[in-house]
């Protein structure tokens, strides 16, 4: 199901005649919402590991949507900021993305149960990851 959604959301793009992929869109919120941030910063806050946050900011500079600049406080960091074709771009972008999560909404649409029992699973993992639970049902099954 979620590659489903992964590439029919990548043909609507195509469709609409964009080059954008549908991860960039929470990163492009978040610098529209804080003008620059470090990668350690958007991995933090998506809560995605620092190589995947790393990939996708490749993929948006090599598109022309982000540019870096030195912080001001530690040359070593690089401030990751919207370039000027993001922000010319955002306005329609954004319309892409209410469009789709209208789409999400309709497909969820009376599947209440659904969404509750994905927050369970999430809460679940939080107390304990995939990995620990994982570990120790293999001990239990190597007993």
């Amino acid at each position: 199901m979620t590659d489903n959604i992964l590439y029919s959301t990548k043909d609507f793009y195509k469709s609409v005649d964009t080059d954008i992929e549908p991860n960039w869109h929470l990163v492009f919120l978040l610098l529209k919402e804080n003008d620059s941030l470090t990668v350690t910063d958007i991995s933090e806050r998506l809560l995605l590991s620092h190589p995947a946050v790393i990939k996708i900011i490749k993929n948006m500079k090599a598109g022309g949507y982000v540019n870096t600049v030195p912080h001001s406080l530690d040359s070593r960091k690089q401030m990751l900021k919207l370039s000027q074709k993001a922000e010319q771009s955002l306005p329609e972008f954004e319309k892409y993305w209410a469009a789709c999560i209208l789409t999400m909404e309709q497909l969820l649409e009376g599947n209440s149960i659904f969404m509750d029992s994905l927050e369970k699973i999430e809460q679940k993992i939080e107390e304990s990851s995939y990995k620990e639970r994982t570990l120790k049902n293999l001990k239990t099954i190597e007993k």
